[in-house]
């Protein structure tokens, strides 16, 4: 699983490996990769931790490589430059496409293939309602999620009668380490903008993925589940 170490990805990894998941968590800092793999391992569980930097191809066939057989793939790590356009430089937008559009590609292209020839396996890929849900700011962001839910809908149509599910979870504002600054700066408003009346947390992202790795959900494919509290409506109250 990409992007292990922190915020969501640490409570989705965290979660399946409490669920006898033997998991192979990814980031790019080796000190929070160990406290990760002790903290699973003091939990009772099994993961092992790979550094890479998804911005590099290179890096990420090797993060493929050296992750092997897998059985489920969580493609959760990506960055976000909350900017104007005019204001986004074109290596902002290349970094974008690579770590959140590009390495998630790479990584089914090289892991899918095992998959298939086992008859089974899940990707659950992490999106953004911000691939929906526009806003003045975000635009590189917004277009590299809304081509990751693309892509959802192709891998599972391209894998699925081989026994592979592929879906998406959109993901709302939740509130992590990444995050907090700008909720803390705009804490009113941030809790406004959702219909539950606050902004998530991991955990709540986590159970989703869970389910949809799980057999429970075997008829769930393509599919892009949106977890983002509700929609509130423009309307006056």
């Amino acid at each position: 699983m990409t992007g292990a170490t922190a915020g969501i990805g640490r409570a989705v990894a965290t979660r399946l490996a409490g669920h006898g998941a033997q998991i192979v968590v990814h980031g790019r800092d080796e000190r929070r990769g160990t406290d990760l793999v002790s903290a699973i391992a003091a939990q009772g569980g099994q993961a092992r931790f790979v550094a890479a930097d998804l911005a590099s191809a290179p890096d990420v066939e090797r993060l493929a490589a050296e992750a092997g057989e897998i059985d489920i793939l969580v493609n959760n790590a990506g960055v976000y430059d909350l900017t104007p356009t005019p204001a986004t430089s074109a290596d902002s937008v290349d970094r974008h496409l690579a770590v959140n559009t590009r390495a998630p590609f790479q990584l089914v292209a090289a892991l899918a293939p095992g998959m298939v020839t086992r008859g089974h396996g899940t990707i659950v890929n992490i999106s953004s309602t911000a691939s929906s849900m526009v806003a003045p700011i975000g635009a590189a962001y917004g277009a590299s999620k809304a081509a990751l839910e693309t892509l959802t809908r192709y891998w599972a149509t391209e894998f699925g009668a081989a026994g592979i599910r592929v879906n998406s979870v959109a993901s709302g504002p939740v509130r992590t380490p990444g995050t907090e600054p700008m909720f803390s700066a705009f804490p009113e408003a941030m809790d406004r903008s959702t219909a539950r009346g606050r902004i998530g947390v991991p955990e709540e992202i986590a159970d989703v993925v869970l389910f949809l790795v799980e057999d429970r959900s075997s008829y769930v494919n393509g599919a892009v589940v949106s977890v983002h509290g509700g929609e509130r409506s423009m309307l006056p109250s």
